[in-house]
């Protein structure tokens, strides 16, 4: 029997057995379930910063989580170890509860814990996972993070939103052909950005490949539609390194410094990042 996943843009028509393009969600007995729920391949208490968010809580520490598996397929991946792996790949199992446990004894020791952030591969395909663990961390007056490429439907991110106090978004570029380049659609991530900026924090990340999304024109055009949202929201613009299967040399410091200034003329927060 066939299943249809509406999670992402892929709307993924699956077989029996078949597994999604994000290799995390498969059609088991005619239903699309997520098989990396609660299956983790990265832990680590990481200060709020390296998320990044710049303005929520600075100074502070968050529980980070990751799985396995991404509905994008970006060339450049920092993290293609775990985010193109699939059930194969070694983790360690833990249910919601067990996790809000573990961030609340983080948050009562001396360098506390803000809540759980849900980070390293692409933490939406396991929807399932991340909304019953943000409702026990709201339940448990702790903060629950996505750190997303915010490839998600408008009908599942709803549903999320109530449960969710941060995000750092990636706009990976300006341009529809990037986003075809990764496999992505930019008019969905912008819907996401506009939507979970009118619920929760949100901070913005671009990194800047070389050639392909370093125009000066293309980062006033992203600036001016982010400060059309808001001019409050931060943006990080962040320095590209080779990785994976991109091994274009890294993006040259003085160029994320100019799209900086050209951010700049829009709103009110820039970081430059990995420079």
């Amino acid at each position: 029997m066939q299943a249809v996943c509406g999670l992402c843009p892929h709307h993924c028509h699956l077989s029996e057995g078949q597994t999604g393009f994000c290799r995390a969600r498969k059609n088991v007995g005619g239903k699309v379930l997520s098989i990396n729920y609660g299956k983790l391949t990265s832990l680590a208490l990481d200060p709020i910063e390296k998320k990044p968010l710049a303005r929520f809580h600075p100074g502070s520490y968050i529980l980070s989580v990751g799985s396995f598996g991404c509905n994008l397929r970006c060339p450049f991946c920092q993290n293609h170890e775990i985010s193109q792996a699939d059930e194969r790949f070694p983790v360690q199992e833990i249910t919601p509860e067990k996790l809000v446990e573990l961030a609340g004894e983080l948050s009562r020791k001396e360098q506390g814990n803000l809540g759980v952030a849900f980070t390293y591969n692409e933490p939406l395909i396991g929807f399932e996972f991340v909304r019953d663990t943000s409702k026990l961390l709201q339940a448990a007056g702790l903060s629950a993070v996505l750190v997303t490429n915010g490839t998600i439907e408008e009908a599942p991110l709803q549903e999320l939103l109530p449960f969710i106090d941060a995000m750092n978004i990636d706009l990976k570029a300006f341009s529809e052909e990037f986003y075809r380049w990764v496999h992505g659609d930019l008019s969905t991530v912008k819907r996401t950005i506009a939507m979970a900026a009118s619920s929760c924090h949100v901070e913005v990340t671009t990194l800047v490949i070389p050639g392909r999304n370093d125009s000066l024109e293309e980062m006033e055009e992203e600036a001016a539609w982010i400060a059309s949202l808001s001019p409050d929201i931060p943006l990080h613009i962040s320095r590209y390194f080779p990785r994976w299967q991109w091994m274009e040399p890294a993006t040259e410091v003085r160029r994320i410094y100019e799209l900086c200034r050209v951010a700049g003329k829009y709103l009110k927060f820039v970081y430059s990042g990995n420079c």
